[in-house]
């Protein structure tokens, strides 16, 4: 099994997923997009793809000229069965990718909140593995509108649309689900002063929101896992 990795952005790292990778012995392909390395042209040589997420928004194609192929390269896996999986800008993408809205500029919803399930994600093969409602980790402030026959799958109190799955295996999630208290910890360091223009009461606190949120690790693991048994 191959997967191919796009990362869009410094230390934005494949956390759990990464794990599940590991747990089925999966060769991960990683390009560095942001950074120059080239996108492969189809989705020949690769079993599934990953698209982390990142600082930029879904439409800055001015200073990332990747993008707009990115997201065509996307809809190639998709639309040849592949398993996709899109986090917080890389759901942006899968979004743009079939056609749905950009939405830039909103309000910042950060830290650990509250993700409910849709009605269809009882069925689901990935959301169905984890609660009704469940704490996950959030960084964003674009969301999307939901592609033509794409199915809702989870909401939030500021984001109307969280996660979403097209086809068999193509999904969006805007939450970030890979990242676990790890991952997190990483975060309040690289990226600290980001994080203070954010919410600088947020790093006071941050040994309180740790204890009490860690277990949404737990629910990032399950969807990692079921996401990464749909390659």
């Amino acid at each position: 099994m191959r997967v191919l990795v796009v990362q869009n952005y410094q230390d934005t790292g494949l956390g759990q997923v990464g794990r599940a990778l590991q747990e089925v012995e999966a060769r991960i392909d990683l390009r560095q997009a942001y950074l120059g390395e080239a996108l492969p042209a189809d989705d020949a040589d690769h079993d599934g793809l990953v698209v982390l997420g990142g600082d930029q928004n879904a439409l800055a194609d001015d200073d990332y000229p990747y993008l707009p192929a990115l997201a065509r390269l996307i809809k190639t896996f998709g639309d040849g069965g592949k398993a996709v999986l899109g986090i917080c800008l890389g759901s942006q993408l899968v979004a743009r990718g079939y056609g749905a809205e950009n939405i830039i500029g909103r309000p910042t919803e950060f830290g650990w909140h509250q993700v409910t399930r849709a009605a269809g994600a009882a069925s689901d093969p990935v959301l169905s593995a984890v609660p009704h409602r469940f704490p996950i980790f959030h960084w964003h402030s674009d969301t999307f509108s939901l592609p033509d026959g794409a199915t809702h799958l989870a909401s939030s109190t500021m984001t109307a649309n969280q996660a979403f799955r097209i086809g068999r295996a193509v999904y969006g999630i805007q939450f970030h689900f890979e990242a676990d208290t790890k991952l997190v910890e990483q975060w309040t360091h690289v990226f600290r002063d980001q994080i203070a223009k954010i919410d600088s009461d947020w790093l006071d606190h941050y040994g309180g929101h740790m204890e009490e949120d860690g277990p949404a690790d737990a629910a990032g693991l399950a969807l990692a896992r079921a996401w990464v048994a749909l390659i």
